[in-house]
């Protein structure tokens, strides 16, 4: 089951949000160090003021995947889809296509294109968006820094009216 989460969620959210800022600090532009002290009204208030998705198995929370719309008076049509992460135990089980699907969705009724950025060595994240219609549009060459290894970003775009891609 997909569902918005919201600030009652909190503790689900920052347990996965932890787990995956520390078994792959490669794929978040944030880190472990940033949020791992933070209190849990700090991820109340995040869920209050974001839109994001939980995936649940039985009554577990095993993946998120977050939607932002831009702000900018010349970029509000385009949103962006941030922090995905599946637990290694739903992985393989539909469950990142049913997030990113209801990503999409709910971004659909807001913006003209969903855009995203993937760590270029992560195969399995590249064959899921390009499965649910992403399209590559640039590289960001050495776009992220950890433990003194540089990391390539694939981005990429959903574009909800295809007479509007190029």
């Amino acid at each position: 089951m997909i569902k918005l989460l919201t600030p009652t969620d909190a503790a689900l959210y920052r347990a996965i949000r932890l787990e995956a800022l520390a078994t792959h600090p490669e794929a978040f532009t944030s880190t472990l160090e940033r949020e791992q002290n933070k209190p849990l009204a700090w991820f109340e208030e995040r869920l209050a003021t974001s839109d994001v998705f939980g995936a649940f198995i039985g009554g577990d929370l095993v993946g998120t995947a977050g939607f932002r719309r831009e702000d900018g008076a010349k970029t509000a049509h385009k949103g962006v889809l941030w922090g995905m992460y599946v637990r290694p135990q739903a992985r393989k089980s539909g469950t990142g296509r049913l997030l990113v699907d209801a990503v999409a969705a709910h971004a659909a009724k807001r913006v003209e294109q969903l855009q995203l950025v993937v760590v270029s060595e992560n195969q399995a994240a590249l064959r899921l968006y390009a499965a649910s219609g992403f399209v590559e549009y640039g590289r960001g060459v050495k776009a992220l820094k950890s433990n003194g290894r540089y990391y390539d970003e694939i981005l990429m775009a959903l574009f909800f009216d295809e007479s509007e891609a190029r």
